[in-house]
């Protein structure tokens, strides 16, 4: 494998390790033609979102129909040693689309939309609006920006006590404001702890928890933790949470 010098990526799902030639999709296709004015010859990158890219060369391009002729494999960013989830509550405007796009470059490996008590919204108005399609077209944004390989998962919104209800990973963390009225644990308590395999970040909305979802999440097995004693905007804990617990797991 190689690593090279900043090119243009592109994401090819159906690419195979074996294929001599890929196509692209249709929205790859037009961004390399008529934005990127790219064409025959020129030289990208291309990744299945499934941890393989290959330094490739554009063959064919007509519009919406680009194939490229794959040279060589490169070595994409590394993944975080821990599958991590971030299971976020939705937060106002554009807001949720700068947790997708910061908790993507930061290395999870899925992000979970949950409807919580002061989400102002529900499921069925989420699918309606289409947001779930616009959260998957920044993840892949951010996933072409950090030079990863693997393109997270952005699952279907559920309801919070839906989501209480699903299969739980390794190790489970609701994260609470310093002010919420129930006894936390502080991230420090974390360190020298051994690495999990898979972790789920709960993460509020504007506003914060209500008493009674901090009360059933402990009941469910999450841990109540807190990242000190100032309170932070909602937008801002899955980035701080994230890069600290990366710093205590996944450091050489």
């Amino acid at each position: 494998m190689q690593i090279i010098p900043d090119v243009h990526r592109f994401f090819a799902p159906t690419l195979d390790v074996g294929d001599a030639v890929v196509t692209l999709p249709r929205e790859e296709s037009e961004h390399l033609t008529r934005v990127l004015r790219l064409g025959p010859g020129d030289t990208v990158t291309v990744f299945d979102g499934r941890g393989h890219e290959f330094l490739a060369r554009v063959a064919a391009a007509s519009g919406r129909t680009v194939r490229v002729e794959l040279i060589s494999r490169v070595e994409p960013a590394a993944e975080s040693q821990v599958s991590f989830t971030l299971a976020q509550a939705i937060l106002k405007g554009d807001k949720m689309d700068d947790v997708v796009r910061d908790a993507v470059m930061l290395g999870v490996a899925a992000i979970q939309p949950v409807v919580t008590k002061r989400s102002e919204v529900t499921v069925a108005a989420l699918l309606r609006g289409n947001r779930l399609e616009r959260w998957r077209r920044v993840a892949l944004a951010s996933t072409k920006q950090s030079r990863r390989a693997v393109l997270p998962e952005i699952r279907t919104p559920l309801s919070f006590e839906t989501y209480l209800d699903e299969p739980g990973s390794a190790l489970r963390l609701m994260w609470i404001e310093p002010e919420a009225g129930t006894e936390v644990e502080g991230v420090g308590s974390l360190r020298g702890t051994p690495s999990p395999s898979d972790v789920a970040l709960l993460v509020g909305p504007e506003g914060g928890w209500t008493e009674q979802e901090w009360t059933a999440a402990r009941a469910r097995g999450f841990r109540l933790m807190t990242l000190g004693p100032r309170t932070l905007r909602a937008d801002a804990v899955p980035v701080a949470a994230l890069s600290v617990l990366q710093f205590l797991w996944d450091s050489p």
